[in-house]
């Protein structure tokens, strides 16, 4: 499993609670009631933090899995790359969201993971959390859900990339960030992008000048102020409304 241009680290059990606090592991141990000898048999599964740099890669597409990643911090995109060269993004994933969850069925990792900014997660062992899952069930319930979660992103974005013009596609692009980012206690209406404008594209569907073209649209209408990679939603009410009836969880 390559973890290029990054380092790991032990992880200090006496640390679980408030490292876990804004990432998908919280649903694998706080809201579970865990005692402390549950604490710890889950701290020796939970036994690394991996520091990922800038465009450094967690892992590639067709490596062996072995582990799944809760994001500490930082952002990353999930890519293929495609017959012809160009790379298609398949997904970005910010703070307390879980990846490898693709390799499972297969036990290959179907994609690349790249960091789009420095970036910190904790590994898993996928193996290990099958062990402690069946001595405290309330672990696999939890991660189901989590699951599940994933499922309905991804049908999110079928809905997306189907009948969608360029300006609903990415109003509901912004709007599933300032969702993700409300649900981690920050601001709904003011976050940084990680990803290019190409990058978003490849994600989208649509051209890098469409997707400038849309940006421009929405900002013409007073809905986002756009500064480089800063946004400013002025108005999420009438970016609701770009998106019409579809969903934003995505």
């Amino acid at each position: 499993m390559p973890l290029e241009t990054s380092t790991c680290n032990h992880l200090d059990i006496s640390h679980i609670r408030s490292s876990c606090a804004t990432c998908s592991l919280r649903e694998l141990c706080l809201p579970v009631g865990l005692n402390e000898q549950e604490i710890q048999t889950l701290g020796d599964v939970v036994s690394h933090k991996c520091k990922i740099q800038r465009g450094g890669t967690l892992y590639r597409a067709g490596s062996k899995f072995q582990s799944l990643f809760a994001i500490r911090r930082g952002f990353l995109k999930t890519c293929i790359l495609e017959q012809d060269g160009r790379q298609q993004v398949t997904g970005f994933h910010m703070t307390g969201e879980l990846l490898g969850l693709d390799a499972i069925s297969t036990e290959i990792h179907t994609c690349d993971a790249i960091a789009l900014e420095d970036s910190e997660v904790c590994e898993i062992p996928f193996e290990k959390l099958e062990e402690i899952s069946r001595a405290i069930p309330s672990l696999m319930r939890h991660f189901h859900k989590i699951m599940s979660r994933e499922i309905v992103r991804d049908h999110g974005v079928m809905l997306l990339l189907g009948s969608m013009k360029a300006e609903e596609r990415l109003a509901t692009f912004l709007l599933n960030l300032s969702r993700r980012f409300l649900m981690r206690g920050y601001s709904e209406c003011n976050f940084n992008l990680r990803m290019t404008r190409e990058e978003i594209g490849s994600y989208l569907g649509l051209k890098l000048e469409t997707v400038s073209r849309a940006f421009s649209k929405l900002q013409d209408e007073n809905i986002i102020r756009v500064d480089n990679k800063h946004i400013q939603i002025n108005d999420i009410t009438r970016l609701r409304m770009k998106m019409g009836n579809t969903t934003c969880d995505t």
